[in-house]
């Protein structure tokens, strides 16, 4: 793990210069950084950087958050608190570009498989 760390505070440069010595990694100069840890990992026999899977969320989830963070900003403003309100209003604009994103990823998804048919 300390490994792994001390890679992705190294420099570029460092970690070309790193490549070069220990040999046996071709194309070292025109690599970016990730590309040099990677290749670093892998002749050091390290495990690759494991990514974690992100949530999926979906129209109908991202809308049900819009609406229960209405609700709750119509108490904030009854109750005076128009900060918080305003802070909420935010994210409700937030969430709904979300489901336009995802309704759009949504269609170009099922135009992409009407087109491969």
């Amino acid at each position: 793990m300390e490994k792994e760390k001390q890679l992705e505070k190294l420099t570029v440069k460092e970690l070309k210069e790193m490549a070069l010595a220990m040999g046996g990694i071709s194309g070292v100069t025109a690599m970016k950084k990730e590309e040099l840890i990677a290749a670093i990992r892998q002749a050091r026999g390290l495990p690759a950087k494991q990514m974690r899977e992100r949530p999926v969320d979906t129209i109908v989830e991202v809308k049900r958050r819009i609406r229960e963070s209405r609700a709750q900003r119509e108490e904030l403003r009854e109750a005076g608190r128009r900060a918080e309100a305003t802070r909420l209003n935010r994210k409700i604009s937030r969430l709904k570009k979300k489901t336009r994103r995802l309704a759009r990823t949504a269609a170009t998804g099922k135009a992409e498989a009407a087109k491969s048919t």
